[in-house]
């Protein structure tokens, strides 16, 4: 892959990982509008790999706790907010593990990342989702008040993040807003439960490299895991400000056009 290439790719990754709007989506599109070669899926997994240590810095306090509740939990003790939100975070990752596996044997996976249609039908319909459950929904809990029952719910809507189009971040945000917990909670929410899903993803992808250490591979993954996490945290830090005065409806509004356009692609 040239340098331009996986510039772009990093970009694209790091500006819309956070941003409810599919960057995996945008991901798999990009060879269909450049003409420019498919990145393949190591190239995917680095550039979120790259948003992933944004996501652990900006919230690195959060994730200190959990790391150290973890080992609290491991000891089979849940007697601190970093255990409770430790078991909470692995609750809501084991729906999307158990169905990502499933969809890799069958073939699935491969079958819906390829289809246009899919993914602007995905880019609508989710869209719309967001807007309905952002709007209608009150506000009655915050990041604090996350529960077990919350986490299954809220790592059942991430399985259909494995649609392409949909977006990790967009459909558990969605999930947080239908619960009633607040915008900024629900980005918050959202972008932890990104962490074990990433590291998963990152450590399939990760055995390939180790089997096969190519150098200019080596090199690609490099470029693209560096600039999408100076991206992804430029976009996160921007995105957590503004929702404290601004809704999701422009990010609902720029997936339905966005879809539409896709739509009319892919019928004619």
């Amino acid at each position: 892959m040239t340098t331009f290439n996986l510039l772009l790719v990093a970009l694209i990754q790091g500006i819309t990982e956070f941003l409810p709007v599919s960057s995996s989506g945008h991901l798999i599109l990009l060879p269909y509008l450049t003409g420019l070669s498919d990145q393949g899926a190591t190239i995917d997994v680095a550039a979120h790999l790259g948003t992933l240590i944004a996501v652990v810095l900006y919230f690195w306090s959060d994730v200190r706790s959990a790391l150290f509740g973890t080992l609290r939990l491991i000891r089979g003790k849940v007697d601190t907010q970093g255990a409770w939100l430790a078991l909470c975070l692995l609750i809501a990752t084991i729906p999307v593990i158990i169905a990502g596996f499933i969809l890799k044997i069958t073939g699935i996976d491969d079958v819906i990342r390829d289809n246009i249609t899919i993914i602007a039908s995905a880019f609508i319909f989710f869209g719309l989702v967001l807007y309905w459950a952002d709007q209608s929904k009150p506000v009655t809990k915050t990041a604090k008040q996350w529960s077990l029952k919350d986490a299954v719910i809220m790592g059942l809507w991430q399985v259909l993040a494995l649609i392409p189009g949909t977006s990790r971040s967009g459909i558990t945000i969605t999930g947080a807003r239908a619960l009633g917990y607040a915008r900024t909670d629900a980005a918050r929410l959202a972008m932890l439960m990104s962490i074990p899903t990433i590291l998963a993803a990152g450590a399939l992808a990760s055995l390939d490299l180790i089997g096969n250490p190519d150098a200019p591979a080596l090199r690609d993954v490099g470029i693209v895991t560096v600039f999408s996490f100076i991206a992804a945290l430029l976009a996160l830090t921007l995105m957590m400000r503004l929702l404290r005065s601004v809704s999701y409806t422009p990010y609902v509004i720029y997936r339905v056009v966005l879809g539409v356009v896709l739509l009319v692609i892919s019928l004619t």
